[in-house]
């Protein structure tokens, strides 16, 4: 009886175990089914494919993580969306940018630190005279040859000639790119050909005109001359006065013709120096004297103390004078205070400084760095007559001495100019 009831007993275990075995079976089917499609869905979306989804399954911990990594994979798609849309725009705007670039009428190149050039723009490659992508790689200098020999970096405004267009004249500017540890420059050419020619004609049309000019006004004033003296007969002091009004304005526009003719002479020939040894004191002071009728007429005074060290300077005693009259004569068109004028004469490191100061309305900072350029005038503003090419003739001449020209002023205050020339 004991032995049946063992044998049952073993019988009873075995069916419960494999009932068991059955059941777990069943349900690593299952997981395996569930990670079979969680693997599916991992590799369609690996593959790009973000449509894809894992089906409900009627269980909570798998549709925790059905939920998850289908809200995931969601998530994916609309970022993916968003970088397509980005990409889109990028492109559009890529292209928008290139077509502006390749219209210019000026070339641009992208050269590395060693003159490489990693890319540029149509007009480069006609006025190179190259094809396409053949100019890539290339160095720039193998085209280029630049005037004063300037490095890459200090290219400004350089004159530069490109070998296949040798006639034509270039000027190139250079800025500096800071993407990376690679240094790159960017390369602006511009064709001033046309523009050139334009003002050779336009200066060689106002030489000439001047220089026309010029033997009419110089009658004028002999004319002048000697209706003043009475040697035409006697004139009433009504008549003086408008004569000498005319004879004014006539020296005005002398000194004006004068100044064209200078300017125009000295791009061609360059300033041609006749040094003398010259007491400081003295010349000044006769300069001063020569000028004071005019400061009186606009009710300044000039003041000029002499130092006590009665400085030589080696210089053109002509052209220094027209420097110094027309610093004064400037002087007294600004001075609309009515307070005088001021010159100074130092000693200082080797070099002679002469100083003229107004103190009238100034000028303005943003115009300071303008003041020598050729044609600019303040007294345009004014409604008073300058060519603007004084101050750009003065300059000149100082440096034609191995000097300088300097400014400082303050609106509203006055200014002083400096001439400084190596003794």
């Amino acid at each position: 009886m004991l032995w049946y009831l063992i044998n049952a007993s073993i019988i009873v275990v075995f069916i419960a175990l494999f009932l068991v075995t059955r059941q777990m079976n069943k349900r690593w089917s299952k997981i395996n089914d569930y990670l079979g499609m969680v693997t599916n869905t991992v590799n369609s979306v690996r593959y790009g494919n973000l449509s894809t989804k894992i089906e409900k399954i009627e269980h909570p911990t798998y549709q925790n993580v059905t939920d998850s990594i289908n809200r995931m994979v969601e998530t994916l798609n609309d970022r993916e969306k968003m970088i397509v849309e980005y990409q889109a725009e990028l492109i559009r705007q890529n292209k928008l940018l290139e077509s502006v670039i390749n219209s210019l009428s000026d070339g641009i190149l992208i050269v590395n630190e060693q003159g490489n050039i990693l890319r540029a723009t149509p007009k480069i490659i006609k006025w190179f005279g190259v094809k396409g992508n053949d100019i890539l790689g290339k160095n720039v200098f193998d085209y280029l040859e630049i005037v004063d020999g300037n490095t890459i970096e200090k290219l400004a405004d350089a004159d530069v000639f490109i070998k296949h267009t040798p006639t034509n004249n270039f000027i190139i500017n250079s800025v500096k790119l800071s993407l990376d540890d690679k240094k790159r420059y960017v390369l602006l050419l511009k064709d001033v050909t046309t523009q050139r020619e334009i003002e050779t004609l336009k200066e060689d049309f106002v030489a000439t005109l001047t220089h026309d000019l010029k033997v009419p006004i110089v009658a004028e004033a002999n004319i002048l001359n000697f209706l003043i003296d009475g040697k035409f007969g006697e004139i009433n002091d009504k008549q003086k006065v408008a004569l000498l009004n005319m004879k004014s304005s006539n020296e005005e526009l002398i000194d004006l013709v004068q100044i064209v003719l200078e300017t125009y002479k000295i791009k061609e020939t360059g300033i041609q120096l006749l040094k003398e040894n010259i007491k400081l004191n003295e010349y000044i002071q006769n300069i001063v004297e020569s000028v004071q009728p005019i400061a009186t007429n606009a009710g300044l005074v000039i003041n000029f103390k002499a130092p006590k060290n009665n400085i030589t300077l080696s210089a053109d005693p002509m052209q220094l004078e027209r420097v110094i009259k027309n610093l004064i004569s400037n002087a007294i068109s600004h001075s609309n205070t009515k307070q005088d004028i001021d010159i100074m004469v130092e000693e200082t490191q080797g070099y002679a400084v002469i100083s003229v100061i107004d103190y009238g309305q100034g000028i303005p900072q943003e115009e300071l760095n303008m003041v020598f350029n050729k044609y600019y005038s303040a007294v345009k503003k004014f409604r008073k007559i300058g060519t603007g090419l004084g101050l750009y003739l003065s300059q000149k001449i100082v440096e034609s001495h191995g000097g300088e020209i300097t400014v400082k002023s303050e609106e509203g205050v006055g200014s002083d100019f400096s001439i400084k020339i190596p003794l």
